[in-house]
Formats: C-alpha cells, structure tokens, sequence
C-alpha cells in the first residue's frame, strides 16, 4: 500500500531566538508574544508585569519547569531568558555530574561534548512543547567576537550570541526565527567641515543573515524591521492546542486515612494555581512520587496523580510543618 503524501503548508507552534546587546529589550519584546510565560534565569523581567516561573536554582528545575508547561499547558509561549543565563546552569550541572570544576578540566574539547549533550536535552524538552502548540522563545545576550575568513585575507568583527562555540549554532539551526536586535545608527558628513557624526540609534531587528550577525527567518520578513512585536504578530495567529483539564480526583475527605493523631492543620490560604503545588514541593526537593507515597501510606487517595488530589488537601500539604512530615517519611523508608 502506497503511503499517502501531504500537501501544503503545516501550521506549527514557533521556535524564535530573541538576541541583542544588553538592555535594548529582549524581554519586553519577548513578553508580547501571545500568553507568556517566563523561566527567568537572571532576574530580567523583575521590573515587568509579566508571569513567570519561580526563578530557578538548578538545570533540572528548568527542565522541570518546562515539563510542566508541556503537562498543564500554562501558556502559549514559554520564553527562556536568557539561553546564556540558562547555558551557566547546564555548565555547572555537567561539572558536577562529572565531578570536576571547571568544564575544561574533562579534556580538549570534551567537556564541551558533554556540555552540548545536556543542552541538547533542553532542546529536545522544548519540541515536546511545540508539539503540543506551545510557542518557545530565547533570549540571549549578544557579543562582539573576532571573524576570519578561511579563504580571504583579513578578519572583522561580527555579533554573535553569548553561548559556547558549539550550543549558539545548534540553538540557531533548531530555530524557526533569529531575530538580531540593535540600535540602527546613522552617520551624518558635514559638508562644511566634512566631519562624521552619529545621529538617531533607532531600535530595530534584523531578520536575513549578514557578514557582521546571524539573524534567519522561514517567513520572507523584511530584512530590517522596527523591534516591535506588531511586525511579527501574523506569525502567530494560529489555533492552540486544546488541552483538557485534568479528571477530579476522587471526592474524599482530605483527613481520610490518617488518624486523629496525625491530622494534617488545615492550611490558612488557599490556591488556584494547578502549577503551585507541584512547584512548592520541587523547591523543597520532594518529587510527585514521593508525595503520593506519603499520601498513600496515610491511607489517602490510593492511586491518584497527586495533581489531581482535592484542592484542600493540597493547601495543606503546602504547609511548612506538613512539607517537613514528607521529608521526614521520605527519610525514614530511604534509611528503612
């Protein structure tokens, strides 16, 4: 049996790079795209009223940040800012995983080997959310390094992103849109005294590749755009995947299973926040496995997704003296 071709275009979720010298607004740009939500991995965004993620201490809170965008669909756009913010955590996750200190000390090169595998796993986490019609955005940082031609004499300086030589290519080919965003300036001769002066500095993004940055798009934008989000927006007027909410888990008491001994205290603030739960549990080093197992051995809710335990008895868990009984428990049947 033939296997049927496709036609057409296919609408996607976007993958967009958002790179530029410091402070000419990347997050703001960034915090434009439809529903966002931030991992902040420097405190960019500390001044802009926009959702974020609790900032991150470690690689595999981002990764786990980002698995739950994929689970719970908290947004339409999740934006890493910055990747070379984002990068120094994989770098120090691989150096503890290989127990040296700095990434040079592996070997030539194989530190970095070992760096871009890591970073590669971010990557693949972020097509998981795309597939699922969530956008990805980076940011990142821009410098000035040092370009020589192979094959011509000379050398000059070009912007690149601020990431190492191996993960700034593979971030760009991944991506369906690098945008390089700088200050256009332009350069007015007097004609009395045929001096040079350097007039207006308007912001712009560039969209095509040039000898002195990286910039690509699959859309035939213009090469030079204002930096605003306006010129951009058509790209992102497609239908988001719908996702269902989660079952209810079984209606029980929250106390059940647990005796008077050892009732939990209520909580005294509650939540509607599906993400807040398994977040306050992460920061405190439990796992939803862990939480389960606790719950499970005080007889309540066997066999239920912990995200989908009532909202109450959630509240309560949250409780600094309640998080303290799981680490207990925890602690007990690792030494048992």
């Amino acid at each position: 049996m033939a296997i049927p071709i496709q036609t057409g275009k296919i609408e996607t979720a976007k993958k967009v790079v958002i790179y530029g010298p410091e402070g000419i607004g990347k997050s703001t740009l960034a915090s434009k795209f439809p529903r966002p939500v931030f991992i902040d991995c420097e405190g960019s965004t500390n001044e802009l009223d926009v959702s974020r993620y609790p900032a991150p201490l470690t690689w595999d809170e981002i990764l786990a940040f980002i698995d739950d965008a994929v689970k719970n669909h908290t947004c339409d756009t999740l934006i890493i800012d910055t990747a070379d913010w984002c990068e120094q955590f994989c770098t120090k996750y691989t150096c503890d995983k290989l127990n040296v200190k700095n990434i040079e000390d592996i070997g030539y090169g194989k530190g970095y080997q070992y760096l871009t595998q890591n970073f590669t796993e971010l990557l693949k986490r972020c097509d998981a959310l795309i597939a699922n019609g969530i956008n990805v955005v980076f940011t990142a940082h821009a410098q000035m390094r040092k370009f020589e031609q192979p094959d011509e004499m000379g050398a000059y300086d070009r912007w690149e992103m601020k990431l190492s030589k191996r993960n700034a290519p593979l971030l760009k080919e991944w991506a369906d849109l690098v945008l390089f965003c700088n200050y256009k300036t332009t350069v007015i001769t007097d004609q009395k005294s045929n001096s040079k002066k350097a007039t207006g500095g308007t912001r712009k993004m560039f969209t095509t590749h040039h000898p002195c940055w990286d910039a690509k798009n699959r859309y035939g934008l213009p090469e030079a755009m204002d930096m605003d989000f306006e010129g951009i927006a058509h790209l992102f007027k497609i239908p988001i995947v719908a996702h269902s909410p989660a079952p209810e888990g079984k209606d029980m008491d929250w106390t059940d299973g647990i005796t008077k001994k050892e009732k939990l205290p209520k909580a005294k603030t509650k939540t509607s926040d599906p993400r807040e739960f398994e977040l306050a549990m992460l920061v405190n080093g439990l796992t939803m496995e862990q939480v389960q197992a606790f719950s499970e051995a005080k007889g309540n809710f066997p066999g239920i997704d912990p995200l989908n335990y009532p909202q109450k008895y959630k509240d309560a868990l949250m409780q600094l003296d309640n998080i303290e009984r799981i680490k207990k428990f925890v602690k007990e049947n690792e030494n048992g």
